[in-house]
């Protein structure tokens, strides 16, 4: 059906797609202090706008909203109609707390009362 269309009208709506995309996602990608908004995002990886993306490599952050979800090292993968599509060599999530050096064990299960100067019964 697109092949029908004005290439004007296959533009605008192409446009128009992608600044719903764009203001529906709260997924953010953070490369140095550049930021980026994800359009689409899938456990391997995510696309951001063609126009708005260098060919990002190494190291980066991905947000949802305010919370930092992962530490990734990306490649680009390859130019889909109007789309960067990056991939994952590593997804490290992050944690609340730091990791522990040690294991954790369980505490006394209960406690037993002193007897201290009474007679046995």
């Amino acid at each position: 059906m697109s092949e029908y269309l004005p290439k004007e009208v296959r533009e605008g709506l192409e446009l128009a797609r992608k600044q719903t995309l764009r203001k529906k996602s709260r997924m953010r990608v953070k490369a140095g202090d550049r930021t980026f908004v994800i359009l689409r995002h899938w456990t391997d990886g995510f696309a951001l706008d063609a126009d708005d993306a260098p060919h990002l490599r190494g190291l980066v952050d991905v947000y949802d909203g305010a919370r930092h979800l992962s530490q990734c090292l990306i490649v680009a993968s390859e130019a889909d109609g109007g789309e960067m599509v990056f991939e994952y060599k590593r997804a490290t999530p992050t944690a609340e707390q730091a990791p522990l050096d040690y294991e954790k064990t369980a505490g006394p299960v209960a406690l037993i009362a002193s007897r201290v100067g009474r007679r046995p019964p």
